[in-house]
């Protein structure tokens, strides 16, 4: 009978195991996840969970019974520490001790990791990190009226956490190296739109700063944060959010191909045909977009899970969809279609008013939209999908025009 091994314990895993069950597979599946928690969603650690407004419960992709129902093997807090490629077995570590099992197939979800930072203090029981249920249960604790929160880093975990702290009626202060927030992630024009919204609600930005030091106050809580303008900003708890690195060593170890992230190609094989990699972890190529990307957004880990399973049993897999992200901060509810990173466009447009909040800004290349975030309007995710794929030339007056409905242009 055939083994498949999932290394990985989030949502691409969880839903890839499920895929394989759902196409007929019969055979072992070992699910190994690090963490000492059945696999959950990661979206809600930064919005309705962190709000107070979701129940912990809501988190999990599956039911506690799932597993056991479905002869799924969820092995909770034990990790994959080796491949033998040539022996085509993982070796684990847990709490029985290390381990050696057999894969026909094995499919890597092993994800990201905060990336720290590294300065005088960094290491203090103040300063945290988002990327996992026990952090979010840590920040839900922390966030406190009048909680005095030094945030670092103004990308979408910054602002998300940032919209719950001030939620929490704490007063929140950002630091951001870049002119804008979100500026790697959708350029300073919609940078600028978060930052009025985030202003309006009480935040204070300290744009091209960044935390250089965290001096602990000796017998108290909290401590000083010590910007590299020499600002000192009182904080009861500093939160760190500067992106993520792919969880690649694994791979790296076993020689597989990486390069800021498991290189697959677009049905998230690697280097190996037995092995397959999804979610944060993979650097896959997507043939709509003509290049490797790694995405670290829920989509990508919904979809590629599996799509992954499908490729390990065999079936023909091209995984090119475009990528997706959403947010929910205060009154503003977004989705963001494409990836309209800076140097992939040279114009931005809007259909609807930005001073409103209600409106869909399109990013294009010589009048070609690569990319399309709806803001508080709905239903129209399909249509920004529809314009990206087709890859052609828009009239712009046509696009901009809200009495021509967006599946006409």
């Amino acid at each position: 009978m055939a083994a498949f091994v999932i290394a990985g314990g989030g949502l691409a895993a969880a839903k890839a195991a499920e895929t394989l069950r759902d196409e007929g597979f019969d055979g072992e599946i070992v699910l190994v996840g690090a963490e000492p928690v059945r696999p959950y969603e990661r979206p809600p650690l930064s919005k309705g969970y962190l709000l107070g407004s979701d129940e912990r419960d809501s988190v999990f992709v599956h039911p506690a019974d799932w597993y056991a129902e479905h002869q799924v093997d969820l092995r909770e807090g034990v990790t994959v520490t080796a491949i033998d490629r040539a022996a085509a077995t993982v070796t684990t570590s847990g709490p029985g001790g290390p381990q050696t099992l057999p894969y026909d197939k094995l499919l890597l979800a092993t994800g990201a990791t905060p990336r720290r930072l590294d300065f005088p203090g960094s290491g203090s029981d103040e300063v945290l990190y988002l990327r996992t249920l026990a952090d979010s249960d840590r920040l839900r604790a922390a966030f406190q009226p009048g909680t005095r929160v030094v945030i670092a880093g103004a990308g979408w975990i910054g602002l998300e956490t940032a919209a719950a702290a001030r939620t929490a009626d704490c007063h929140v202060t950002v630091l951001e190296p870049e002119p804008t927030p979100l500026h790697a992630q959708v350029g300073p024009e919609l940078g600028a739109i978060f930052a009025n919204l985030h202003r309006a609600h009480g935040v204070e930005f300290r744009f091209g700063e960044y935390a250089a030091e965290f001096r602990p106050r000796p017998g108290a809580r909290g401590g000083i944060v010590i910007t590299s303008a020499g600002a000192e900003l009182t904080a009861d708890v500093m939160v760190v959010g500067i992106g993520a690195a792919p969880n690649e060593e694994l791979a790296a170890q076993a020689g597989l191909e990486v390069s800021g992230g498991v290189v697959t190609d677009e049905a998230l094989r690697t280097s190996d045909p037995n092995i397959f990699a999804a979610g944060d972890v993979a650097r896959s190529f997507n043939p709509l977009l003509g290049r490797r990307v790694r995405v670290e957004h829920w989509a990508n880990a919904l979809n590629g899970g599996p799509a992954a399973a499908k490729s390990m049993l065999g079936q023909t897999v091209v995984y090119d969809p475009v990528p997706y992200f959403y947010s929910d901060q205060y009154e503003l509810g977004m989705e963001c279609s494409g990836l309209p990173e800076p140097g992939s466009y040279d114009q931005v447009v809007y259909r609807g008013d930005p001073k409103t909040l209600e409106f869909i800004a399109f990013w294009l290349f010589e009048s070609v939209v690569i990319a399309g975030m709806n803001v508080n309007v709905w239903d129209v995710t399909d249509d920004i999908g529809a314009l990206i794929r087709s890859h052609g030339k828009v009239d712009i007056g046509r696009l901009v025009d809200t009495d021509i409905p967006l599946s006409d242009i």
